[in-house]
């Protein structure tokens, strides 16, 4: 089972949620043989799961891409590089082709298409890999070097690292989106079972939530339920968006002074609040009842 948990907007509680999410998974199955249950934080760009989750890191793995290195001497300027460049990287001035490495997407197209060969490629580290484990829970994440603006190959390599090819029957992993609509929430959900979306009740949080939900109904049509979090005055608008999309509101984390100030700490919601193991077993059933029932496809 796959699980992305992903909001349109950011500090509607999504970390929160998975962290709660995976740590109940994992306790609940500690004693199965067989079962693990992984916790992957895909917001490469600002990882925090960890802050909340406590692993020891076991293992590490660079990210690399190869960007291309333009030869002067045997560069024509012709600008054949300029025009297969979709992301704008490379650009002609005073007879001299210019490379924007902030640009790159490393696709290698002005590599293949030089009529030259002036331009080769070159290895660069743009992110690292990290996974290890917290008690029964296993963790992995993401980090982009500073100065890269694409953080979607490095939510690709995690996956990869992480989740086998083959299916894995008493695996569950949860995946920690980042917030909006983008091209990483779009590889987040990618191969994504179940689609958890968090919300808050405010017109914000609605506006971002129909943009997520229109994501997975268009281009996954993968089963989602939604989770209220910040829950009390204004759920109406949540709800009627509910009903109008047939999501179900699986869960509702109400807004609380002692609920943000365990946050603040990095404390857990079902550490500080044992109370929560049972609402946040309760989601898993939820979902897994979904799965199994095969419903409509959102």
């Amino acid at each position: 089972m796959i699980i992305t948990v992903a909001s349109g907007k950011g500090g509607t509680g999504k970390t929160t949620i998975a962290t709660n999410l995976a740590r109940t998974i994992a306790q609940a199955r500690k004693a199965e043989i067989e079962s693990t249950t992984w916790l992957i934080d895909c917001d490469v760009e600002a990882p925090n799961a960890a802050l909340f989750i406590h692993p020891t890191f076991k293992k590490e793995k660079k990210v690399e891409r190869l960007l291309p290195v333009i030869h002067h001497d045997q560069c024509a300027g012709h600008g054949v590089c300029v025009d297969v460049c979709e992301s704008n990287a490379l650009a002609i001035a005073g007879g001299k082709t210019l490379f924007f490495k902030e640009l790159c997407h490393a696709c290698g197209s002005c590599v293949l298409n030089c009529p030259e060969g002036a331009i080769r490629e070159t290895s660069e580290m743009i992110g690292l890999l990290q996974q290890g484990s917290s008690d029964s829970l296993r963790f992995a994440q993401g980090i982009l070097e500073i100065g890269f603006s694409s953080p979607t190959p490095i939510i690709r390599d995690l996956k990869k690292w992480i989740i086998p090819q083959e299916t894995q029957p008493n695996s569950t992993y949860i995946l920690d989106a980042s917030p909006g609509t983008a091209c990483p929430v779009v590889e987040s959900f990618r191969g994504a079972d179940f689609a958890l979306l968090v919300t808050e009740p405010t017109p914000f949080g609605l506006h971002d939530l129909k943009l997520v939900a229109e994501l997975i109904f268009k281009e996954f049509q993968i089963p989602s339920g939604i989770v209220i979090n910040k829950s009390g005055r204004g759920d109406e608008i949540i709800e009627q968006f509910a009903v109008e999309k047939d999501i179900p509101i699986l869960m509702r984390v109400p807004l609380s002074r002692d609920i943000a100030e365990a946050y603040a700490i990095g404390t857990l919601l079902v550490d500080a609040f044992p109370q929560y193991k049972a609402k946040f077993n309760g989601l898993h059933k939820k979902i897994s009842e979904i799965l199994q029932k095969g419903l409509p496809k959102q």
